[in-house]
Formats: structure tokens, sequence, C-alpha cells
């Protein structure tokens, strides 16, 4: 979702700055990118000995998601081209899941300006054991689906995704946002996914 279907990283990175001056902890913009794609709890972790903060992770957690929940809320800032490939995808009848390390209430709110039906299937950071790098996640949302990992294509922004869905066996169309993503067997690239449709996937299964 963050990166891909939506950019919200810019919302998260305001959120732990104004957290780390809350608490007069230190924070920089190379820590932000470095937690681009973590799950949630690992980024707090991050976070606390980063930071210096007298808060558990999940205490952490709770406090970004209070702040990038009100932003969303506001104003959603879709990347371009997102929301036209589901609505081509949901046409063609071709399921798609969403997978994120977001938590069930931020991705919620996004979930709610789409059009009905548009994942067949939600996975969530709260919902997994192993957040992504590990193939957990990817593995869980092909199951949802029926179909198996090596038959779908997942849409990744980062190399923190691109790893946990390879790992799990998918087809990965990486299109890089804020942080570099290496190349890899059954990567494929694409600038933006302006224009795409359905026929224009890289990866059909």
């Amino acid at each position: 979702m963050d990166g891909t279907l939506v950019d919200t990283e810019p919302y998260w990175i305001e959120t732990e700055h104004e957290l780390a001056a809350t608490y007069g902890g230190t924070w920089s913009h190379e820590h932000a990118l470095n937690l681009v794609g973590n799950d949630l709890l690992s980024s707090g972790r991050y976070i606390r000995e980063h930071m210096g903060l007298p808060l558990s992770p999940e205490e952490i957690v709770d406090r970004l998601l209070d702040g990038v929940v009100a932003r969303v809320q506001e104003s959603v800032p879709w990347r371009p081209g997102a929301v036209e490939l589901l609505t081509s995808l949901q046409t063609a009848g071709v399921p798609c899941a969403l997978v994120t390390m977001s938590y069930a209430r931020f991705v919620e709110p996004i979930l709610a300006h789409l059009p009905d039906r548009v994942f067949s299937a939600v996975v969530t950071g709260d919902q997994v054991t192993h957040g992504k790098p590990h193939p957990e996640p990817y593995l869980r949302a092909a199951s949802l689906l029926g179909v198996e990992p090596g038959r779908c294509l997942a849409i990744e922004d980062s190399a923190t995704g691109a790893t946990s869905a390879r790992a799990a066996g998918c087809t990965v169309l990486v299109v890089p946002l804020h942080v570099p993503v290496p190349t890899g067997t059954a990567r494929i690239f694409a600038p933006t996914l302006t224009g795409m449709g359905v026929h224009d996937l890289p990866f059909r299964g």
C-alpha cells in the first residue's frame, strides 16, 4: 500500500519528527528511509533505539498510527495510475489482495475511498506473525485468494517488500519511489503505473 497505492511516506516521516520533538529525541531523513517497507513493530524498535524514547515499541507504533491516520483522514495521497489499474483489474475479474505492513486501523480509511470489493483479500501487519521481508504476508495473501504464489504478481516499491514477495514465489513488478530497489530474479521494473492496465502487466500467470 504505502509507496504503491498511496504515498504516505511523507506522513510517516512528519509524524516521526513530531514524535522526536515531543520527547526531545533526535531523528533524520536517513533514519526515516531505513524504515520504508518494514513491519511496524520493527520500526518501533528502531525508533526507540535511535530516538532514545522512554516508550515501548508498541506505544511508539500507536503514536505513529495516531498521527498518520489523522493525516489520511484529511487527504489520501494516491499514487499516479494506481486506482485506475485496480479498477482495470476488477473489471477484468482479476482477484487482488492488499499486502501491507500497516495496521488495519490505518488501512480502513484508505479502503473506504476505493470501489467496493476492489480487493478480494487484505493482509495487514497486525494479522501476521512475521512481517516483510519474511514471505508470510504474501503467502497468506495467495492462500486467501486461493491461488499459488507463483501465479501472482506483486507490485512493490521497496527492497523489503520485493524480498518478501519474491521469497513467497511471486513475480515482482517494482515501481521505486523513495528508496532504491536492487535488481534480481523475477523482478521487473517500471517507472510508473500511469497508463498501465490489466493487459500491460508483465506477468499474468
